[in-house]
């Protein structure tokens, strides 16, 4: 991993978890020519704590956006195994796709996946600001309050 982005985590008050192993029958990334396409995570921290429930039952907005900047920290850590820590390597960050676990009432889900790209762009300036889709679903893996996939363009290396 790059110095500048160990010192971005490190003035953000976060650690880049280690890169999670599948919870299913599909590999964590796949790249295709220059792009990386990082399957859905989930806020779980590094320690293992995951955060659950739905928006707008037992969690509030706050809660999502943590979770979110939590799942987008698990795409990092994907993208730096991905990448062998080389992200000099990262063109950008090309589109995010959050679900937000929520109630039918719930409709904040664009803020809650604010969390996941506001990190982004912290810790890669314009590289990290990308396309997005943030969509509400009944349920997730888990019991995740987010999952966040992600498409990435990189150079070939």
């Amino acid at each position: 991993m790059s110095n500048n982005l160990q010192r971005r985590l490190d003035h953000a008050g976060l650690i880049l978890p280690e890169a999670k192993a599948p919870i299913g029958a599909y590999v964590p990334y796949v790249q295709a020519g220059n792009l990386i396409f990082i399957s859905g995570q989930g806020p779980v921290s590094a320690s293992g704590v995951a955060i659950t429930g739905r928006l707008g039952q037992e969690l509030e907005i706050e809660d999502g956006t943590r979770a979110a900047q939590m799942a987008a920290l698990n795409i990092v850590a994907q993208l730096n195994q991905a990448l062998s820590g080389d992200f000099s390597r990262l063109n950008r960050i090309v589109r995010l796709t959050g679900f937000v676990n929520a109630t039918a009432e719930f409709t904040h889900h664009a803020a809650v996946i604010n969390g996941a790209s506001e990190l982004m762009a912290d810790l890669f300036d314009d590289k990290g600001r990308h396309a997005r889709a943030a969509v509400g679903v009944a349920s997730l893996p888990m019991n995740w309050a987010v999952e966040i996939d992600a498409i990435v363009e990189v150079a070939h290396g």
